[in-house]
């Protein structure tokens, strides 16, 4: 008998998140999947149509049974309004966790974590409750994610954070990382080496197949585009002072495809720098049209900032560029720079040296156009070999079946 799972994640479908897959595709292979999870409000930080503190706080979708808990929704991804909305879904799905353990018996408890960090602590009370493994994947590091991206350093706070992690560390039966280089960081917390297993992200099937969405006409010329969350760990700023230096290149465009809580700022520097000719903002739009605008793109844009933290981390756009057979031009340091390297699928210049990234933009576009194809199908290759979504959920059926 297939065993029962609890998928414990603050975000979910409608949400556009891993934790989709790994849910209908497990429930597909005949496990009985739940999930705990939130009132979808993210990028947005608005409640989706359909979705609130009233309705919709339970349904079923491709034979998933979803709880979703109260949360105080995200607004404009404020520091403090944040914290809000992470507190108030922990506080909230510790109580409908102590539910769930009363009502339903699970064989294991899945965390799909990236931040925050406080998604474990429902897992934990199940988990307790139940007496039952508690895998724990790991998308974000915590507290240097409170440091890098939220701009915290406040030691008390950074201190009982860690504490927390520390907790949850030691509460979770397996470490699932994304990032070999997550390893530093999880054991200078504990002796957890016995618990950390490899399990990379994969890029979307979808991303696989062309389709008939339509998309808005895009502009001429040589075509850089950017796909997903606009936010600060991707370093916009120096994305948007590159774009500054080619301005004057009218055949250059580089096209944002996406939200998130810098767009504003984004938006703004457009306009203060008279980049509408060059830079484009085009929107957040459904995964499933992703294949569309991939197609249109000469090479795709990867850029995280220069913070010890991201220099661990492997943006999940890498294999979902792959997946397209795109060439990826990266602005990033440690193990996702490493992958373009070993795939020879793309270009890189360090994290956060833009008048390197202009530089290397202004070469990429005057190459000739069969070599940017053959970076792409070396990137589609490497995908197959390590990065489809049925190889890496294959992986996890044999670690929860151990």
């Amino acid at each position: 008998m297939k065993k029962r799972i609890l998928l414990v994640t603050q975000y979910f479908y409608p949400e556009n998140f891993k934790s989709n897959d790994l849910a209908f595709e497990m429930s597909a292979r005949g496990y009985k999947v739940h999930v705990l999870t939130g009132i979808p409000n993210y990028p947005t930080g608005k409640y989706y149509k359909g979705y609130s503190l009233f309705k919709r706080r339970k349904e079923v979708i491709n034979n998933v049974v979803i709880y979703r808990s109260a949360l105080i929704a995200r607004g404009k991804g404020g520091g403090g309004r944040l914290f809000v909305n992470y507190l108030s879904w922990a506080f909230c799905s510790s109580f409908r966790a102590l539910f769930l353990a009363l009502i339903h018996r699970y064989d294991l408890i899945i965390v799909h974590a990236p931040s925050p960090i406080t998604q474990g602590i429902p897992a934990i009370i199940i988990k307790r409750i139940q007496k039952i493994p508690l895998y724990f994947w790991i998308m974000d590091l915590w507290p240097e994610s409170l440091v890098s991206a939220g701009n915290i350093n406040n030691k008390w706070i950074l201190n009982r954070v860690n504490t927390l992690v520390k907790w949850i560390y030691k509460n979770s039966d397996k470490l699932l990382i994304t990032s070999m280089g997550f390893k530093k960081s999880i054991l200078s917390k504990g002796n957890f080496e016995d618990k950390i297993v490899y399990f990379p992200n994969w890029g979307e099937d979808v991303l696989l197949t062309q389709n008939t969405f339509n998309i808005p006409l895009l502009p001429h010329g040589f075509r850089l585009m950017f796909a997903g969350n606009i936010g600060e760990a991707q370093d916009f700023e120096a994305i948007l002072q590159a774009a500054v230096l080619l301005k004057e290149n009218k055949n250059i465009h580089w096209l944002i495809l996406g939200d998130g809580r810098k767009k504003a700022y984004v938006e703004d520097f457009i306009k203060k720098n008279s980049l509408e000719s060059t830079l484009h903002l085009l929107g957040k739009y459904p995964l499933e049209t992703m294949p569309n605008f991939f197609e249109k793109a000469d090479v795709m844009l990867v850029t995280l900032k220069d913070e010890p933290i991201f220099n661990l981390t492997v943006p999940a756009k890498i294999q979902a560029y792959m997946a397209a057979k795109k060439p990826i031009i990266a602005m990033i340091n440690g193990e996702g720079k490493e992958i373009i390297r070993n795939a020879d699928c793309g270009f890189s210049v360090s994290a956060g040296d833009y008048k390197a990234l202009a530089e290397l933009v202004k070469e990429v576009s005057s190459m000739d156009k069969e070599i940017l194809k053959r970076k792409g199908e070396n990137g589609f290759e490497y995908y197959k070999a390590n990065y489809t979504k049925t190889k890496c959920l294959d992986n996890l059926c044999k670690i929860i079946e151990n």
